[in-house]
């Protein structure tokens, strides 16, 4: 027998023997400090059982403000910008100089166009003496009453160049941006600085399909700034969207009128609120108790025992609770807290 042999093998045997047993240690270990969740027990939670109550028909909805008017400036001629007569920040007028470029070309070109005038007006006058007397043909006078004609259209166009040189505010705002600097080289289709207007403000809200009816062309609506809730303003309607965005809602716009300080800025959050005189009864739910999404609310209803979702439809948001107009009825009992844990079917205990 070969001993050697043997002994190798049996040694082998032993250190795969002696692995197994210590990964099956480690397992049992890590096992061991692992939570192992069961399903099958009981999570404790907190219910309400519902009950239908009066609602106010009180309704806000979001949104945002935007400029009335807000565009990019630039130069109708290329040329060298030699000044700046603004910065960002400051209030413009109608018809304020903003831009000035560099035009001594275009001046000489205009000189030199007025001294050809003045030659050709001299000649208009000498030829028309002459043709009276019959001493030129009067083709030469009708020639050089055409060649001034000419030139004066010429000196129109030059002081029309001259005059575009100078970048001018097509409506008052402000200036919310500065995109060149003195000495940059300006071209038609390059900003050079941006102008907003805020005195009016363009508000929008995003209505759901089955308030849509609430709002009216031409109407006016109350709107209350977030960031200045004592300052009441009125909104009217001047938009009702014709076509759904993608979270199934249509925007409404309405025109605001800013405070004389312009306080309101664009960007700025704030609320169309809308009440009326009818009360009705519904099932109110507090909004933390309300799980999936925004498209599709769902509530846990306990039945025998078990947390089961229900698909529901809010109505209306008052602060932190929902109008639920379907899916629950009076009576029923839904999870409002502990939800850790908590799926469709688990088997709940109340606190």
């Amino acid at each position: 027998m070969n001993w050697k042999k043997i002994i190798g093998i049996v040694a082998v045997v032993a250190i795969v023997v002696l692995v197994v047993f210590k990964l099956k240690t480690n397992k049992e270990i890590t096992q061991g400090k692992v939570y192992q969740y069961d399903k099958e027990q009981a999570i404790n939670v907190q219910v309400d059982t519902l009950q239908l109550e009066n609602v106010n028909a009180e309704f806000s909805y979001s949104g945002t403000f935007e400029p009335n008017k807000e565009t990019k400036i630039s130069a109708e001629l290329q040329g060298k910008i030699n000044t700046i007569l603004v910065d960002v920040g400051s209030i413009v007028n109608k018809g304020q100089s903003l831009v000035l470029l560099d035009n001594s070309l275009l001046k000489l070109q205009l000189q030199t166009i007025e001294v050809q005038i003045e030659g050709l007006e001299a000649d208009v006058n000498r030829y028309t003496i002459l043709a009276k007397a019959d001493a030129i043909q009067g083709i030469q006078l009708e020639k050089a009453e055409l060649g001034l004609k000419s030139a004066k259209v010429q000196k129109t166009t030059l002081l029309e160049q001259i005059n575009k040189t100078t970048v001018k505010a097509p409506f008052s705002g402000v200036v919310t941006a500065k995109l060149s600097e003195e000495g940059a080289f300006a071209a038609p289709g390059v900003p050079l600085l941006q102008i907003t207007d805020i005195t009016n403000l363009k508000f929008t809200v995003n209505i759901p399909e089955n308030e849509l009816s609430k709002f009216k062309l031409n109407q006016s609506y109350p709107v209350v700034v977030d960031a200045y809730p004592d300052i009441l303003l009125t909104g009217k309607a001047t938009m009702i969207g014709s076509k759904a965005n993608m979270g199934s809602s249509f925007p409404v716009q309405f025109t605001v009128y800013n405070t004389s300080d312009l306080k309101i800025k664009s960007g700025m959050f704030g609320k169309v609120n809308l009440k009326s005189d009818k009360l009705g009864r519904g099932i109110i739910i507090p909004a933390s108790a309300i799980v999936g999404s925004e498209n599709q609310p769902q509530v846990y209803i306990l039945k025998n025992g078990k947390a089961l979702l229900q698909n529901i439809t809010i109505s209306n948001k008052i602060k932190n609770k929902a109008v639920v107009s379907n899916g629950l009825n009076e009576g029923e009992v839904i999870v409002t807290n502990g939800f850790i844990n908590l799926f469709d079917g688990a088997n709940v205990t109340v606190k």
